[in-house]
C-alpha cells in the first residue's frame, strides 16, 4: 500500500511540475501598450456651424446607407444652406421621421448598417485620423416608436482599447513576433524592417493608433492593426501586422463584450 501511495505522489508531483512548466510559459507573454491615454472626448461643432444649423433653411448632403426594405437611410451632412458642415453631421431617416445628429463627424467615409431583427443602426464616425492613424467611433442608435432616432449607446476607441489590452499579448523571440489571444496563438510574423536598430526593449508592440470597424455583417466587427516601436524613430511602424477582426456586442447597459478574434485573410475577397 505504501508503494502504491509513493508512486501516485510521485506521478501527481510530476503533473504539477508538467503544470507549473505551462504556466511559466504563459507568464512571458506580455501585455501590448495602449497608445490612448485617456478617453477621447467627442469633437466640439464649430461656432459657425452651429449656427447655421439653428437657421438652416436647407441641408445639402449624400448618402451613406439606404436599406430600402426597412426604410431606413443615414446621410452625410455636406452644406448647410451656403455653410460648410466642416464635417459635422448626420441626417437619419425611418419612414417620414428625420433626425440630425450634428455633433458627430462625418469624415473619412463613415459606414452604416441596419439590422432589422434588433433595431440598432450601426454608425461610424473618424476619432483620430493622419499617417498611420486610423481610429473610429462607434454609434448604436435605435428609433422610437414615431420614428425618430437616438443614440442608444456611444463606443469610445479608449474603451475598446483597454478590453484588447487585457487579451492580446505578445512574445518576440529574435525577429519573430507572436501575437496571442490570451494562450490562444493567433499569428506569428518576422520583423522586415532592417534600418530602424531594433524593437524597442521596454514595450515594442502598441494597440490604439489602429482602431476602426466593418460593419458589413449584421452585428458590427472591431478591427485592430498592433504597431511595432522600433529604438529608432517615434512613429510605429505596420508593415509586418496583419489586420486583427472580433464581433463586438452590447448589452443594454451599454457594456461591450469583444469576441472571438481571428486574424483577417487579406487575400479573401
Amino acid at each position: 500500500m505504501r508503494k502504491k501511495s509513493f508512486s501516485a505522489s510521485v506521478l501527481f508531483l510530476a503533473i504539477c511540475m508538467m503544470m507549473a512548466g505551462c504556466k511559466s510559459a504563459t507568464l512571458d507573454t506580455k501585455t501590448m501598450a495602449g497608445t490612448l491615454d485617456m478617453p477621447l472626448q467627442p469633437d466640439s461643432i464649430p461656432v459657425d456651424v452651429q449656427k447655421a444649423m439653428d437657421n438652416a433653411l436647407k441641408l445639402h448632403y449624400h448618402e451613406v446607407m439606404n436599406d430600402t426594405a426597412a426604410n431606413v437611410a443615414v446621410f452625410s451632412i455636406d452644406e448647410i444652406d451656403q455653410t460648410s458642415s466642416e464635417g459635422f453631421g448626420f441626417v437619419v431617416t425611418k419612414g417620414a421621421a428625420s433626425t440630425n445628429f450634428l455633433g458627430i463627424r462625418n469624415t473619412r467615409q463613415p459606414q452604416a448598417k441596419y439590422n432589422a431583427k434588433t433595431g440598432d443602426l450601426w454608425l461610424t464616425s473618424c476619432a483620430m485620423s493622419g499617417t498611420g492613424v486610423n481610429v473610429e467611433w462607434l454609434y448604436q442608435i435605435r428609433f422610437q416608436e414615431d420614428g425618430k432616432a437616438y443614440i442608444k449607446t456611444e463606443v469610445n476607441p479608449y474603451a475598446v482599447q483597454q478590453e484588447l489590452l487585457k487579451r492580446v499579448g505578445y512574445i518576440v523571440d529574435g525577429e519573430n513576433m507572436t501575437i496571442y489571444d490570451g494562450e490562444k496563438t493567433l499569428t506569428t510574423v518576422t520583423n522586415s524592417i532592417t534600418d530602424m536598430g531594433g524593437f524597442d526593449e521596454e514595450s515594442p508592440m502598441w494597440i490604439g493608433e489602429q482602431l476602426y470597424y466593418d460593419l458589413s455583417g449584421d452585428e458590427p466587427k472591431v478591427v485592430f492593426v498592433p504597431g511595432v516601436k522600433y529604438t529608432t524613430g517615434l512613429a510605429l511602424l505596420y508593415d509586418d501586422m496583419p489586420d486583427f477582426s472580433a464581433p463586438l456586442s452590447i448589452d443594454e447597459k451599454g457594456n461591450i463584450t469583444i469576441h472571438e478574434i481571428t486574424v483577417v485573410d487579406s487575400t479573401a475577397e
